[in-house]
């Protein structure tokens, strides 16, 4: 893919996952991403590994390469003066600074807005939060699971009635990448304003933005009609059979998306070998399915539970009507569709093995990006510093000093 970015410098200084995607998503785009990291325990992400948290072994952690990919990383004790001065000599060769620091962070730090613009004017400053940058809340911080999912709505919505609990977010960082990407593409519309105006601007976004985003459709509906959401239907309550799961011989599912049910209904019977079907009084038009939508659903559960997963994904493979095997993660990663447009990419980690991972969805002229793995803690410091002017004797002082790492 062509680096459309290339010649961009970020300037990151962040941790977990939400706002480091965006400095990955801008890295795959061709920007120079410089992680700033703690000397001496760096993104506390790489932790978790060590702390059980999620799975690991042998050279990759998979859930620092997500959100760190392709970035260089240099370890930096903002605390300290030195430090500090630091930061602020990349800040003014820099294009964009991108953190998720809270208010009294940044203030504490020294690396807010006015701080960073005082050095380089035309900086886009770009700030990931949990719940905005103003109200009652802004200095409160918080994780995809809690405030995108939970106090976003999606936690309630995809709740069943009588459920004890809500349901949990269905994967780990699962609001952050989201929230990320969205973060990276206003940097790229930033930075094509700067470019035509001069203008430098602060670019803001939050996991409750995106939470309410993803729920929009229903909170529209629920101030204007009082629709804490729709209607929850059951497997068995649809309106539409032919929007459904439905389970086969080997206990796997199908799902069905045909909206136009007599449009659909005829040749989906008719693949499925039950062509009489489409003529049965009862379910011939939708007005009829509409009064026998119960024994519908009964007919298709009997007959997708005749043939397994494999079989009924060979049977239905030419079908107009559009449905979807409900896939595992494994199953994913061996997706032929996925495959054949670079929707999974290979990197090579530091010993010489290879994993894959999702690039970022967007592609420009037809091209997968390329993809590299994320940095060891502090492995570019001294490339950095020595692109930014210090001599090899200035750095090791801020090595003895505890500075840099």
């Amino acid at each position: 893919m062509k680096a459309i970015l290339n010649g961009v410098k970020v300037v990151e200084v962040a941790a977990w996952t939400y706002v480091p995607m965006a400095g990955a998503v801008l890295a795959e785009w061709g920007a120079e991403v410089i992680k700033i990291e703690h000397p001496e325990h760096g993104d506390p992400q790489r932790g978790l590994i060590s702390s059980g948290l999620v799975p690991g072994g042998g050279s990759v952690n998979h859930m620092m390469e997500v959100p760190n990919r392709g970035k260089k990383s240099i370890g930096l004790d903002l605390s300290s003066p030195a430090g500090h001065d630091v930061l602020l000599k990349m800040a003014a060769q820099a294009d964009v600074f991108l953190t998720n620091f809270l208010p009294a962070g940044r203030r504490k730090l020294g690396i807010d807005v006015e701080d960073i613009r005082a050095v380089n004017a035309d900086i886009i400053y770009v700030r990931g939060s949990a719940n905005g940058q103003r109200g009652p809340e802004a200095e409160r911080g918080g994780y995809d699971l809690a405030t995108f999912w939970a106090r976003g709505g999606s936690a309630d919505i995809g709740t069943p009635p009588g459920s004890d609990f809500p349901t949990m977010q269905p994967g780990p960082a699962y609001g952050d990448v989201l929230g990320g990407l969205t973060l990276a593409g206003g940097v790229a519309a930033a930075l094509l304003h700067r470019d035509r105006t001069g203008e430098a601007m602060i670019v803001d976004n939050s996991l409750l933005a995106m939470g309410m985003w993803a729920t929009g459709a229903t909170l529209a509906g629920a101030g204007l009609f009082g629709l804490e959401r729709l209607p929850f239907r059951s497997h068995e309550t649809m309106p539409n059979p032919l929007v459904n799961y439905y389970r086969t011989k080997d206990g796997r599912y199908l799902l069905f998306n045909m909206l136009q049910y007599e449009r659909f209904w005829p040749e989906l019977v008719t693949a499925a070998g039950r062509p009489e079907l489409a003529d049965d009084p009862r379910f011939a038009t939708g007005k009829a399915m509409a009064e026998n939508r119960g024994a519908c659903i009964e007919v298709l559960d009997d007959l997708f539970a005749e043939r397994t997963f494999a079989e009924w994904k060979a049977v239905l493979a030419d079908i107009r009507g559009v449905w979807a095997p409900v896939q595992r993660a494994s199953e994913i990663l061996e997706d032929p569709q996925a495959t054949a447009n670079g929707y999974l990419v290979d990197v090579e980690a530091p010993d010489g093995s290879s994993f894959r991972l999702v690039p970022s969805p967007l592609q420009f002229d037809e091209t997968p990006p390329a993809l590299t793995r994320a940095p060891d803690h502090g492995e570019h410091t001294d490339d950095i510093l020595q692109g930014i002017g210090l001599t090899m004797d200035e750095i090791l002082e801020l090595k003895v000093q505890g500075a840099v790492l």
